[in-house]
Parts: structure tokens; C-alpha cells; sequence
């Protein structure tokens, strides 16, 4: 059965019925195979676009949220790859440091003009009174003479003369020729404190000359203007006339041993040593140019005794006395000169 009505748009209009109901699956299988036929060619970007809509794209953030502080996402980049780099770094040069091999160079033995220098400041140290520094390098010495300059007839303004350096082998202590020593090794030390150092030996000279000077320091009235006497010798060695009176040459021993009095001989009138003095304190000041403070002092001191020997002019050895028999003095001129001299470079 089959109805025709008419077309708006001036064609036939057929209505099927039933009998055609057989055809629709095979019109449906064949939209099916369309279908197909269509997702099987590629879409362009206009109907990708009607099919999928606008995508959303995600922007990365350009900040990083550390928990305390918000840094910069560039910023935090460069960061930890400098640190990664810098770790790096530092582990491989530490692998090259530790396994390359090492050669360790002895030092050369010491020439023999160190070796004798050496012994020479060593014989110093054998020489010292007092009470000893631990580092002193003569093990068999031991603190000697702790009572000088405590005995009766010692002027008020020196009160300890512990310290210092005995003469030779016996334990007496000259003022003069000790003053003279000192100048010499801090002449040394001002033209040669290179050789000293290069030696190892430029802490153990000076020292030697700071032991040397603080004793001459207490031998006067150091923190005066000006003085009238000083102490001169400590010790005696007077045996004339057979005397029996125990005394640094009567009784050979040890100076740990000594146990009789050591007299102190003073002098109001020696230009001579105190000149002579006066040369040991200048040029040890230039030695301690470093320590101001001490340096100042032996200044002082220095030009105290300096002042002394101009003003109260003598021989410290006059005829008779224990001095001329041990370390004599003909005049001071020479002391002025040599004294004055480093009067001169220290100030």
C-alpha cells in the first residue's frame, strides 16, 4: 500500500507502509558504513574545532611556594643547579686532592754555621740565674741564686737582683761585661734577624737578650729621672790573702748548691758601665721595636743610666777594688761614644 500526498516543494510525497519495513535495515547499515567511511578520513582543524570545542591550556607557574617563602620559579631554578654544580665541584677536586700522590722533601740537615750558632746561644742558656724557664734547652741547670739582692746593704730602691747571667764558671754576675754581650747580640739580631729566623734561632736570641735586660733593669732605680748608685756585681771572688770566707771562687759548685751570702757591690760613680749599660738598653729597645710598651721601657732605662754616667763621672774599677782585678777600666770616653751612639739609634 503506498500513499501519495503532494510535495510543498512541488514533488510527489510517498508514504511507505509496511512492506517496505524490510528495506530499513539495510539503510541503516548502510549510514553505519558512512559513518565509518567519515571518522576514517582525517578531520581538518575546523572540524577537529566543532568536534573536541576549545581546549584549555595550562600556563606553568612562575612561582615556587617553599613553605616559608615564595621565590621565583627561574630564580629557585638557577639556584639549586649552581648549588648541584658547586657540589660537584668541590667532591671532584676533593677525589683529585686525596688521590694524588704526595712527596714529602726532608729538610735539609743544618749547615755547620747553625750548628754553631746554636751552641753559642746554648751556652747562654747554661748561663742563666734564677729561676729557669721550662724551655730552657740545658736540661741538667736547675733555679740557682733565688736570694740576690736581699741581703743587708742593698740600697732601698733595688730590692730583687734574682736573674741574669753568670760570668763564667763560677757564679758571679759583672754588670760590664755582661752589658757588653747584650749590645753585641742585638746588634746581630738588627743587621742578621733574617739569618737568625731563617736559622729557627730569631725567638731563642731575643730571648736570651730580654732575660739579660730585665736583669739590668732591676740593678737601678729604672722608673727614676735620675739616680745616684747602682748595683754593679753581684757575687765575690776576692780569695787574696788566703782568705776562707765562702765565696764564688773559694767554693767550686753548683749554683743550684750555693747556700752562702753573695754580697751586692753598688757604685755611685762608674760612667764606664753605666754608659756601657745604657748601650745594652738602647740597642735592645731597637730589638723590641715590635713591643712598644717594653721597648719604651729600656728607652727610659736607657737614658737614665745615660744621664747618670754624665753626671757622676768615674771608673766603676778604681784601684784596689774587686772589679779592677777581674774586668778593668782604664777610662769611660769610650763608653760615652758607644753608649751615646745607641743612645742616638734608639731615640
Amino acid at each position: 500500500m503506498s500513499m501519495y500526498g503532494r510535495d510543498p516543494w512541488g514533488g510527489p510525497l510517498e508514504i511507505h507502509g509496511g512492506t517496505d519495513s524490510a528495506t530499513d535495515d539495510d539503510r541503516s547499515r548502510n549510514l553505519q558504513d558512512l559513518d565509518r567511511a567519515a571518522l576514517s578520513r582525517q578531520l581538518d582543524e575546523t572540524q577537529q574545532s566543532w568536534l573536541l570545542g576549545p581546549t584549555e591550556t595550562k600556563k606553568k607557574k612562575k612561582y615556587v611556594d617553599l613553605g616559608c617563602i615564595i621565590v621565583s620559579r627561574k630564580i629557585f631554578l638557577w639556584t639549586v643547579g649552581a648549588i648541584a654544580v658547586a657540589a660537584f665541584l668541590t667532591g671532584f677536586i676533593t677525589l683529585i686532592v686525596k688521590t694524588v700522590p704526595r712527596h714529602h722533601h726532608k729538610a735539609p740537615p743544618p749547615d755547620n754555621y747553625t750548628l754553631a750558632l746554636r751552641k753559642a746561644l746554648m751556652f747562654f742558656n747554661a748561663q742563666r740565674s734564677g729561676k729557669l724557664p721550662k724551655h730552657n734547652n740545658v736540661s741538667w741547670r736547675g733555679n740557682s741564686c733565688l736570694q740576690d739582692g736581699k741581703g743587708p746593704g742593698v740600697s732601698a730602691a733595688i730590692k730583687d737582683l734574682v736573674g741574669g747571667y753568670y760570668d763564667a764558671g763560677d757564679a758571679i754576675k759583672f754588670n760590664f761585661p755582661q752589658s757588653f754581650a747584650l749590645t753585641m747580640l742585638s746588634w746581630s739580631v738588627i743587621e742578621y734577624s733574617a739569618k737568625y729566623e731563617a736559622a729557627g734561632e730569631l725567638a731563642h736570641v731575643k730571648d736570651i737578650i730580654k732575660w739579660g735586660t730585665d736583669y739590668l733593669l732591676k740593678t737601678f732605680n729604672s722608673t727614676a729621672d735620675t739616680i745616684d748608685t747602682l748595683a754593679a756585681q753581684v757575687g765575690s771572688g776576692d780569695t787574696s790573702a788566703g782568705s776562707t770566707t765562702p765565696n764564688d771562687h773559694y767554693c767550686w759548685t753548683r749554683p743550684e748548691d750555693i747556700d752562702y751570702d753573695r754580697p751586692v757591690i753598688p757604685c755611685s760613680s762608674c760612667s764606664d758601665l753605666a754608659a756601657e749599660m745604657a748601650a745594652a738598653l738602647a740597642s735592645a729597645s731597637i730589638v723590641f721595636k715590635d713591643n712598644k710598651a717594653y721597648s719604651q721601657k729600656l728607652v727610659h732605662g736607657a737614658t737614665t743610666l745615660f744621664k747618670f754616667s754624665r753626671d757622676r763621672r768615674g771608673r766603676y774599677s778604681p784601684r784596689g777594688t774587686e772589679a779592677s782585678t777581674f774586668y778593668n777600666s782604664t777610662s769611660y770616653w769610650d763608653e760615652f761614644v758607644w753608649g751615646g751612639t745607641w743612645m742616638y739609634f734608639a731615640t
